[in-house]
């Protein structure tokens, strides 16, 4: 996995990327099919709602690794099926979202690139923003893993 990190003017961002194990198609799949989403992105079953089209909302209830729930909405602003996503997710005394981007491209028949972005106001938004992320991956990259045994 690569990570970079910039602070500009505009903002404190980074980009994880990481190569995972499966074609596009089916990364597509798990980050947008609600039961896919549950089993790896450490979500509370039944709570995860998506409606994975520009403008359609999604919401979680995320379990944190000491047990801790919090729930997170948002809405999807771009939708490019199969390989772009952009994802505002609201914050309590924000008006406006905070966005992610996210990049699949595929890197021969079963293999996928995927690369997360996103761009914070401050060095420690983006700091715990990044960790979350990672932790994203980490999922993915295991729920993904379980499919390809037999």
């Amino acid at each position: 996995m690569s990570t970079d990190r910039t602070s500009a003017a505009d903002g404190f961002s980074y980009a994880l990327t990481r190569t995972l194990n499966a074609p596009v198609a089916r990364v597509w799949q798990a980050w947008t099919t609600p039961e896919q989403y549950t089993r790896w992105a450490h979500a509370v079953p039944g709570s995860v709602e998506m409606d994975a089209r520009p403008g359609g909302a999604w919401k979680a209830t995320m379990l944190t690794p000491d047990g801790a729930a919090f729930p997170l909405t948002g809405s999807y602003v771009e939708v490019a099926e199969p390989g772009h996503l952009v994802l505002g997710m609201d914050v309590p005394g924000r008006a406006d979202q905070v966005t992610m981007s996210l990049d699949l491209t595929a890197q021969g028949p079963d293999r996928t690139e995927i690369v997360l972005r996103q761009t914070c106001d401050t060095a420690e938004e983006r700091d715990m923003a990044e960790q979350g992320s990672g932790m994203l991956l980490d999922g993915l990259e295991g729920h993904l893993a379980e499919g390809t045994r037999a």
